[in-house]
Order: structure tokens, then C-alpha cells, then sequence
């Protein structure tokens, strides 16, 4: 699974392009696959929506869409149309990879923000899906390299379940936005991607770990993430290995897994906190949490976690909260009653904490 950046951007338009003259000389005045817009409306789509996302960037829009718009000039055929998508990809491209760490700009779904790596993601899944509709109209074979569609579904759709056995990336792509079929599953009537949290914490960022981040994260890597020390406490990494598990068991839940602490004053992760799961039937959810050494002993976990605990009782399911630590751990222990939680009876071998819903 791989980082979302300028250079997927890059092979996405330039795949588009490709597939999308090999129609060129083809109608395109009629209505794409699928869409009530014809082919070249969807061409004027997919350029305008790239350079909206720079523009989000740019512009360090936070409150909602900048009031801009881009449309094709009155006679724009679909040689036009191509190139229009392949101009607007590359200044998407370039925001991206100028955009500095921890800038979020509005988008709508689903906490109202995202990275810069979140909009590539979305640039790229517009690009693909949007370039097949208009394909499939032209009557013109696409299918995008599976390492991107791969990349999209970790990083857009955490809560699809992977690709069954015969399947591709791809064709649980097209299932997942209501293209496609897949055996054994109802297709979507309705659909959403998912872009990663980020909930604030005095000083630190509680930043959301995708699906690919926990993948590198538990094969020892960065997760994408400048490390305070040069790489994240073992606790971390295994509870990235957990969310890439239940990802790929097809049971993880999108906002219910792995965050990175992040300071916000130089972009550094100090730490791992999140939890073991959604809530389970009795509106139970369990936490978790560590700091690299050097971060310890700043109250940064303590206010973390009174952050992270306040976001999970905003959902009227969630009825409390647990953390478990060992006897001996002293430290873990005054976080969560630091952070509200208090003393309850041993899950021997450990010692409970708990927050529970007023």
C-alpha cells in the first residue's frame, strides 16, 4: 500500500489521458456511464474538482469551498477536454507536494477536513472513476493499475472489506462507488469515502492512522510520520498491526482505530493512542496509549486522552470507556485518572480504569 502524493496524481492523469484518447474521436456529447452528465460535462468534472483541491490548499480554506469555479470554453472538444484534466492534475500535484505537514483544508466528508494527502487521495479516485464512466460510454476498456486502486481503498475506504478471492482492486473499487459487482454482495445504493481525523489537543494533533500508514507502521516503518527520536514506542506499532489486521479481516471501523500524537508546533509524533476497537454491544470501547521516551512526563498523553475520550462520547453509542494497565505501571495509570477516569475492580492481571457516559 502505498503514500498518496504528487507522483499518484501524476500516474493517474497520465493513465486517464491515455485511456481517454484512445476515444477522442468518439461522441462525446453523450451521457456518461452511469451519470446523468454527458462525457465532456464529466471531462469538465474531473478538471474542475482537481483544481478545486488545489485551490482548498492554497488557500488554506477551513470554513467551507472557496467561491471559485472552473468550466471548459464554449466549444471545447475532447482533445481540449484531456489536456484540461492533464493541466489541472499537474497543479494538484504541485500543491500537494509543496503543502507543509499538518495543513487541513475544508472538505464536507466526514469531520469537514483533510490533508494534503488526503485531497491526492480523492483527486485520484475522481480521476479513475470519472475517466471509466466516460470510457464505458465511449465504449473504450479501462482499468487502472492495481497498486493505485490498491492505495485508494486503504487510504479513501477503510471500511470496505479487501478484495474477495478472483477479485482485483479494481472491480472492489468499482463495488465500493456503485459501479460494479461483487459476488456475494449487495452493491451500494449509497456510498462515502472516509477521510482521516484529526481531533486537537492543546499542543498535539490526534491525527487518524490510515489502513496504509498502520501497514508501515507495524512493518517498522514511519507511518509517514517525522518520529520525536526517530521512530514510534513498541506499543504503537502494535496496535498498528492490529488495525491492519481488522482491515484486512474486513472488521475495521473507520475512526476506531490507531491515532498519532502529533505536536502541532513542529509536526513531530511523540506517541500512539486510540482504540482496540468500535464499541462493542454494551457501548463498551477499550484505549490505548504510549509515548516515545523523550516525550514523557510533558502531560502530553494525559490531555490526548482526555481529547480522544470527549470525541468518542460524542456518539450516543459509545456508554464508556476502559483502560487497562499493568500493576506495575504507574505511569499509564496516573494518565487516565489524570484524564478523568477512575479506579475500578482488577481484570486480573491488570488494573481497570474507566470513564463512563453522565
Amino acid at each position: 500500500m502505498i503514500h498518496m502524493g504528487g507522483d499518484q496524481i501524476d500516474e493517474a492523469v497520465a493513465y486517464a489521458a491515455g485511456v481517454l484518447r484512445t476515444g477522442a474521436d468518439r461522441d462525446w456529447s453523450v451521457e456518461a456511464g452511469g451519470l446523468d452528465w454527458s462525457c465532456l460535462k464529466t471531462a469538465e468534472h474531473i478538471a474542475g474538482v482537481l483544481t478545486a483541491y488545489a485551490g482548498q490548499l492554497t488557500g488554506r480554506a477551513t470554513d467551507g469551498w472557496l467561491p471559485i469555479d472552473s468550466v471548459f470554453d464554449e466549444g471545447t472538444g475532447p482533445e481540449g477536454a484531456i489536456h484540461a484534466i492533464e493541466a489541472s492534475g499537474g497543479i494538484l500535484s504541485a500543491v500537494v507536494r509543496t503543502t507543509p505537514p499538518g495543513v487541513r483544508a475544508y472538505h464536507s466528508y466526514p469531520s469537514g477536513g483533510a490533508n494534503a494527502s488526503g485531497f491526492a487521495a480523492m483527486g485520484v479516485t475522481e480521476v479513475l472513476l470519472h475517466s471509466y464512466d466516460i470510457a464505458s460510454a465511449l465504449g473504450v476498456d479501462a482499468e487502472p493499475p492495481a497498486p493505485l486502486c490498491e492505495a485508494v481503498l486503504a487510504h479513501l475506504f477503510p471500511h470496505v472489506p479487501p478484495t474477495p478471492a478472483g477479485g482485483t482492486p479494481w472491480t472492489t473499487l468499482l463495488w465500493a462507488t456503485g459501479r460494479g459487482d461483487l459476488p456475494g454482495r449487495a452493491r451500494p445504493t449509497r456510498w462515502r469515502w472516509h477521510n482521516s481525523h484529526a481531533l486537537p489537543a492543546g499542543d498535539l494533533s490526534l491525527r487518524e492512522v490510515t489502513p496504509a500508514a498502520a501497514a508501515d507502521l507495524a512493518e517498522g516503518g514511519t507511518g509517514g510520520l517525522t518520529w520525536l527520536g526517530g521512530a514510534p514506542f513498541g506499543g504503537t506499532r502494535a496496535a498498528a498491526g492490529m488495525v491492519f489486521k481488522a482491515y484486512v479481516a474486513g472488521v475495521h471501523r473507520p475512526g476506531w482505530g490507531l491515532y498519532a500524537l502529533v505536536r502541532t508546533a513542529d509536526e513531530l509524533a511523540v506517541g500512539g493512542m486510540g482504540f482496540h476497537g468500535a464499541p462493542d454491544d454494551n457501548g463498551g470501547v477499550e484505549v490505548g496509549y504510549d509515548l516515545v521516551e523523550a516525550a514523557r512526563g510533558r502531560g502530553y498523553a494525559v490531555t490526548a486522552l482526555r481529547a480522544l475520550s470527549a470525541w468518542a462520547l460524542t456518539h450516543p453509542e459509545v456508554q464508556s470507556l476502559l483502560a487497562l494497565t499493568t500493576p506495575e505501571n504507574t505511569a499509564s495509570q496516573k494518565v487516565a485518572t489524570g484524564a478523568g477516569y477512575t479506579r475500578l475492580p482488577d481484570r486480573t492481571p491488570h488494573h481497570a480504569y474507566g470513564l463512563h457516559r453522565k
